[in-house]
């Protein structure tokens, strides 16, 4: 292959559209340097995020009928599409696709394959001369953090997992950044639990990476490089970053929308609270109205985008009682998609509330380092970077 021709990419994400969406972001990036994208996605699910497809000459979607397994509901694709206990059920699924994959790589035969939970894309992809990259949608400093305390091994083999994690590996860049005890639970509970087929999701990911031809991370040389870089020295592979990697709005969307518009300009400047929690964060009803009940005694004007709790259809039926006449003219509940970007940019925004999510916090951190590094920043170069590099790997 010569060093400009255009790659043919698989991209494969986990079935959480916290994870696909990125993807899709990412093959954005990768078409727009003229490289083709095949995007495997579970069939119902290729509806919701087609809008999202900048090069529809480039991307092409291919639908993955998702296995049916015992305990799911029918029809069920997504994460979104089940409660929480049941997300492992999930990953049964989708690994149950493996032949079906396999099938597909053998007739397209990519030059790579992006992923991220199925360990086993690596062995399947080597054995058909298929480069591998595995694609980490969080920070490289959550990855070499608690990847590279697990690869300390004997150092660390001793030491009860549920502590394992309260301080950072050697040789971390910062040894400020470490889990509190009361943090530890979650991550044990979320680590130790059966994550599909009887693995647990870090023998995944340590499967996963280890056995990948590279990595790709979103995230900046100026905040995250000497992250990358350990990571790089830990696995003793490349460590891609990509940039934030965030959606470029359509040109449809380079003003926002006349209502919100309307509403955010009423306030001053840095008044308003901007609560939006992810397209896969389902609240339960007692806590999406302790969080709205919460914006209303604050006094402050307030924009929340959230989706319907369990048990409802809609966010409406889910008000407190006698809410929505108490806040009406400063405060706002959405559950439809809305322009994030250009709200997170608004001047009268001053305060966000967000589940945490690496994109969301992403959009608003992008905003930031645009703004202190003004002509030294460039997200494009971050994708010749990448670009260059996955022919290289290539080749």
């Amino acid at each position: 292959m010569e060093s400009n021709s255009s790659l043919h990419i698989v991209m494969y994400p986990w079935f959480a559209l916290g994870h696909i969406t990125p993807f899709l972001h990412m093959s954005n990036k990768l078409a727009r340097k003229g490289h083709r994208i095949s995007f495997f996605v579970p069939t119902k699910t290729q509806s919701k995020i087609q809008h999202f497809n900048g090069f529809p000459h480039l991307i092409t979607f291919v639908p993955i009928t998702v296995p049916h397994v015992d305990g799911l509901p029918l029809g069920a694709e997504t994460t979104s599409d089940v409660p929480s206990p049941l997300i492992p059920l999930i990953m049964t699924a989708m690994d149950r696709t493996e032949p079906h994959i396999e099938l597909l790589l053998r007739d397209l035969k990519p030059h790579i394959v992006f992923f991220d939970f199925t360990h086993w894309i690596p062995k399947l992809a080597r054995k058909l001369e298929i480069k591998t990259v595995y694609f980490s949608v969080v920070s490289p400093v959550m990855m070499s953090y608690f990847r590279g305390r697990e690869l300390e091994g004997q150092e660390t083999a001793t030491i009860p997992f549920e502590k394992m994690f309260l301080q950072p590996p050697n040789g971390f860049p910062d040894s400020s950044i470490k889990l509190h005890p009361h943090e530890m639970p979650y991550f044990v509970s979320v680590n130790s639990q059966p994550f599909g087929n009887d693995m647990k999701l870090r023998d995944r990911l340590h499967i996963s990476t280890i056995e990948c031809d590279t990595f790709v991370s979103k995230g900046f040389r100026e905040m995250e490089g000497p992250f990358a870089e350990f990571l790089e020295r830990n696995f003793g592979k490349p460590v891609l970053l990509a940039g934030p990697v965030i959606p470029e709005p359509p040109m449809s969307s380079f003003s926002l929308e006349e209502k919100w518009d309307k509403f955010l300009g009423q306030f001053k400047a840095g008044s308003v609270i901007f609560c939006a929690f992810g397209s896969d964060n389902i609240l339960k009803k007692e806590q999406f109205q302790e969080l709205l009940l919460g914006f209303e005694l604050s006094g402050l004007p307030f924009f929340a985008v959230l989706k319907p709790p369990f048990g409802t259809e809609t966010v409406e039926e889910a008000l407190p009682d006698g809410f929505a006449g108490r806040v009406v003219g400063r405060g706002v509940v959405h559950s439809g998609w809305i322009q994030q970007q250009l709200i997170l940019e608004h001047p009268s925004v001053g305060c966000y509330v967000t589940h945490c999510g690496s994109g969301s916090l992403r959009e608003k951190v992008c905003k930031a380092i645009k703004t202190v590094m003004e002509e030294n920043y460039s997200e494009s170069s971050y994708v010749d970077d990448l670009s260059q590099k996955l022919q290289v790997l290539v080749n």
